[in-house]
């Protein structure tokens, strides 16, 4: 299990478009100033990689760490989400003149995108943003994108950048993702605790056991994710077809160390789903809940669409077009675009399509949701 990685899926040659996670642990140091010399490496190896014909989206942690310590804040500017509001507004600055100032040096363009949960949850700003990433990567810049922790909140933001780095990877049609990281790739256990940890190299399902292998700490204390992020970092990729890979970010160049066959753990994704389905896989946030009968289940196992005869439960306040989860007896097994708002689909839950224009005054629509508006997970 711990043989090195095979980094070919990530090759310009087979990825086209590459999206690149730096975590905060790796660009920033102890003392709260930029590893410089370390991320001009990694522009290197950006650079070389664009000469090869790839186009690159980096997703740069690393602002509240660098605001923090500029204004001398307690915990790395993670003691309250005001600190972490503030560390942000001033971090980024500073975080977008070194990434602007390095990528000059190697003749390239940086384009400066800060992104909130909204931007990439609500579909006519999703798309907003793929079309304004293809159009920056036709034009030869690298886009540097991060979360806008300035105007986020606790209950409104992604929490972390390897999720963001997926839903960036749907955005702009990319087929790869690596996450530079302060560890190399997924272990059986917490390789910190448990010195009998093996690494895996390797994963072509997310299965439960795997699941149970996250650590969902951040160890180095700068960072907002861990282990647990970077699984449901790769479910979202797997969701568009867009193969993840956890790499070691501690050593220089590091983007050229995996290419050479570096450790990690590489996410092999399937073909994924059309464009719309994926981004519904992918979304964090729902409006509410349709709870269906095993029947139902079964149903849109086979392809079909989801009946209001199959409802048990509506919860939640949700309109019409709105994203509402899928749960069948033992949890959630999808997500969808509500056929009717809340009230009407309470109304018909459990009723036959002949019996729905009474409850509804108006004449039913053919699904609660449709075949081609759910995607299971």
């Amino acid at each position: 299990m711990d043989a090195a990685v095979t980094s070919d899926r990530f090759a310009p040659a087979a990825c086209a478009r590459l999206v690149v996670k730096i975590g905060s642990s790796l660009l920033v140091d102890g003392e709260g100033a930029v590893r410089r010399q370390w991320l001009a490496s990694v522009v290197a190896d950006i650079a070389a990689r664009r000469a090869a014909g790839q186009e690159i989206v980096v997703v740069s942690s690393g602002a509240i760490a660098l605001g923090a310590r500029r204004l001398r804040l307690e915990k790395g500017g993670r003691a309250s989400l005001e600190d972490a509001q503030a560390a942000a507004a001033v971090g980024q600055v500073a975080l977008s003149a070194v990434w602007e100032a390095l990528l000059s040096d190697a003749g390239l363009t940086m384009a400066q995108v800060l992104l909130t949960l909204g931007d990439l949850e609500d579909r006519r700003r999703y798309l907003n943003v793929a079309a304004t990433l293809d159009r920056l990567l036709a034009l030869g810049a690298v886009p540097v994108l991060n979360e806008n922790d300035t105007v986020a909140t606790s209950e409104i933001r992604f929490g972390d950048n390897d999720r963001l780095a997926a839903r960036a990877g749907q955005a702009a049609g990319a087929q790869g993702v690596i996450l530079l990281s302060d560890v190399d790739g997924l272990y059986t256990a917490n390789p910190a605790k448990d010195p009998g940890a093996r690494r895996v190299p390797e994963v072509k399902t997310l299965t439960p056991e795997i699941i149970a292998m996250a650590d969902g700490g951040s160890g180095s204390g700068l960072g907002s994710g861990g282990m647990a992020a970077k699984l449901a970092a790769a479910r979202i990729a797997a969701s568009a077809g867009i193969h993840l890979a956890i790499a070691d970010g501690r050593v220089p160049s590091p983007l050229a160390r995996f290419a050479e066959g570096g450790h990690g753990t590489v996410f092999v994704a399937g073909d994924g789903a059309r464009a719309k389905k994926a981004w519904l896989a992918g979304r964090l946030t729902v409006q509410g809940t349709l709870t269906i009968d095993a029947g139902a289940v079964a149903a849109l196992a086979r392809g079909k669409s989801l009946l209001a005869a199959g409802v048990t439960v509506v919860s939640g306040r949700f309109q019409r077009g709105d994203v509402v989860a899928l749960a069948g007896p033992d949890g959630v097994i999808g997500r969808g675009l509500a056929g009717y708002d809340a009230d009407d689909a309470a109304a018909i839950k459990g009723l036959r399509n002949d019996v729905q224009a009474a409850a509804l005054g108006y004449a039913p629509r053919a699904a609660m949701v449709h075949a081609d508006h759910l995607v299971l997970l």
